[in-house]
């Protein structure tokens, strides 16, 4: 029954001939309300047959390759094979969504969600011209959005145009985590977006919607890697809407020149007309004067209407602009938000690390990288075994001197970083500055925008931290914070080699002029010197 029933869906979508070309911005995206969790099982027994990864990707590619013979004409590929692919476009419902449906028949054998994205990689790379990794990335998402959406047609009726949504049926619509679901129960989604180009022909946005972001998150890595990649993938998208709204604006502003000449001719022939219009009124039995204004009106008329087309030319140009601007601010956008939660995420398995580490006794301490300059640089050690664990990328730590920042109080405080007076290489062209190095990655999380002395000293102070920074040829003590923002800067200058005491009465330092002085601790300036 089901194959009657797919069989009839492809007949009727065969029937149907639809002209489309580069699709514009999808406003309405799917909206997200709760979290689904999508866990692929996979078949795990023995295989009669063992297919390379090549042969697998190349049954998508095959469906591809028949479908961009001609991407403007809807249809359906593959008919009666084990895989086929629905290319449902229709540019007279513009305000939802055109898709491609892959569709897993009653005979095929995928059984692993690995190969499933192959073969939608493979379909990717020749149908729009993605390349491999980029198509590898919009795999993973698709299966997971489908996942998401499985068996959920309200959801399509409202997103999707009538070409892709009588295709579909609640039963088998989007893609079940189990399968063993998959043969004859499975209409793969995909949303396309602008099929003219080989990065943004499927829509990114609506495969990365929060349900699917909240999914994948659910993996053990959080998902960080595929998301990265997607977030990269958006950020090329940006950049290349940006250069085509650069692109229309140079264009529209040419139309505009040329609908101004032409406004002119326009006008100047409308000027004319009326003057032998009215020449001829003057000499009603002078048949020439009568020709010359019929004449005179027609080139009147037809300027007009040229200039009326260079208009519609100029307005158009200055659309695509704009829309072009708005995908290109949009997926950037969107990017940067997404780049902002994978940094967190990353944070989060940073802890979850540093807990690991901690329960195999780990310590933090310091090793020398270069004894002539006498440069170190932070150690994660097992403290039972002296081996270490890891090693700060930050080479260049100054005076050997970390102080220790803290968070709690009592036996629930902890060091969750560590303040210094470095730079990240041991190259003599590197800029010194107060950096807070974090104590989970042992990188650099936050630093000065001044110039630090390098062999200043570092002294501690409550939540503050003073250390000697350079402005022009002249030395002074600097107050920061833990977030190595400047406070306060002396009001004096001082030697660059200067102790710094912290006293009650005020920080003690040396001048320039090589005499004791006292400092303010609050304000930094001079009380005495």
């Amino acid at each position: 029954m089901k194959k009657c029933k797919w069989l009839v869906a492809m007949a009727v979508m065969a029937g149907c001939v639809f002209g489309a070309s580069a699709l514009s911005v999808n406003e309405n995206e799917i909206k997200s309300t709760g979290s689904e969790v999508v866990e692929f099982n996979s078949y795990s027994g023995p295989h009669a047959l063992i297919e390379s990864a090549a042969s697998i990707t190349e049954i998508g590619g095959n469906l591809g390759r028949q479908v961009a013979i001609d991407l403007n004409q809807a249809g359906a590929y593959g008919l009666n094979t084990k895989y086929s692919v629905i290319h449902a476009i229709d540019s007279s419902e513009g305000s939802k969504m055109d898709a491609d449906i892959l569709v897993i028949n009653e005979d095929a054998t995928v059984d692993h969600i690995t190969n499933l994205r192959r073969i939608i990689a493979g379909y990717l790379i020749e149908a729009y011209g993605y390349n491999a990794n980029d198509a590898s990335t919009i795999a993973t998402f698709i299966t997971v959005y489908n996942a998401v959406y499985r068996q959920n047609l309200s959801v399509f009726n409202t997103k999707y145009k009538s070409v892709v949504t009588r295709n579909l049926t609640e039963e088998d619509c989007g893609l079940s985590t189990n399968w063993s679901d998959w043969p004859g129960n499975t209409q793969i989604v995909i949303p396309l977006f602008d099929m003219s180009s080989s990065l943004s022909a499927v829509d990114t946005s609506v495969i990365s919607d929060k349900k699917v972001i909240a999914s994948i998150k659910e993996e053990d890595d959080l998902g960080v890697d595929e998301r990265k990649n997607l977030a990269d993938i958006k950020q090329r998208e940006a950049t290349d809407y940006s250069n085509k709204a650069q692109e229309a604006a140079q264009t529209a502003a040419q139309q505009n020149r040329q609908l101004a000449q032409q406004q002119e001719a326009a006008n100047k022939a409308s000027e004319n007309a009326a003057q032998a219009v009215a020449q001829a009124a003057a000499n009603p039995d002078d048949q020439e004067l009568q020709k010359k204004a019929q004449e005179a009106q027609a080139l009147a008329q037809t300027e007009k209407e040229k200039a009326e087309a260079q208009k519609q030319q100029t307005e158009q140009a200055q659309k695509d602009a704009e829309k072009a601007q708005a995908v290109a601010d949009k997926k950037l956008a969107e990017s940067t938000t997404e780049r902002t939660e994978i940094a967190k995420d990353k944070q989060k398995l940073l802890s979850q690390a540093l807990a690991a580490e901690q329960d195999r006794n780990a310590a933090i301490g310091m090793i020398i990288v270069d004894d002539k300059k006498q440069l170190a640089s932070l150690v994660k050690i097992d403290s039972t075994t002296g081996n270490i664990l890891s090693q700060s990328p930050v080479k260049a730590i100054h005076g050997r001197t970390v102080i220790p920042v803290s968070e709690g109080t009592g036996s629930k405080a902890k060091t969750i970083g560590f303040v210094a007076v470095c730079n990240e290489s041991t190259a003599t062209n590197s800029a010194v500055r107060l950096c807070y190095i974090d104590s989970q990655s042992l990188e650099i999380q936050a630093q000065s925008k001044e110039i630090v002395y390098q062999d200043s000293v570092l002294v501690e102070d409550g939540n503050y931290y003073f250390c000697v920074i350079k402005s022009g040829s002249s030395y002074y003590i600097a107050k920061y914070d833990s977030d190595m923002n400047l406070i306060q800067k002396s009001t004096a200058t001082v030697k660059n080699t200067t102790p710094i005491t912290v006293t009650d009465k005020g920080i003690i330092a040396t001048s320039s002029a090589n005499k004791i002085i006292l400092l303010n601790t609050d304000t930094l300036a001079a009380v005495s010197q």
